[in-house]
């Protein structure tokens, strides 16, 4: 893996929820971790669950990872 996380989620949007990214395409706006999964699964990432937390795949901007409220 090249030194940046191929998975985006970007800060939360002033109405909640966090746009979630793969190497540049919108996966879609995330409002809680399932979602996150649910886009990832659909992209082809086996074990989601589990990519979450490693930063060689998810790089988590703007705010605390798991935090989806309003900015």
């Amino acid at each position: 893996m090249s030194g940046r996380a191929p998975v985006i989620v970007h800060p939360p949007s002033g109405t909640g929820g966090r746009r979630v990214t793969a190497r540049g395409e919108i996966l879609g706006m995330a409002f809680s971790d399932e979602d996150v999964i649910e886009f990832l699964g659909r992209a082809g990432l086996p074990d989601a669950e589990d990519l979450l937390d490693d930063p060689s795949w998810v790089k988590w901007r703007g705010a605390d990872p798991h935090h989806y409220e309003a900015a």
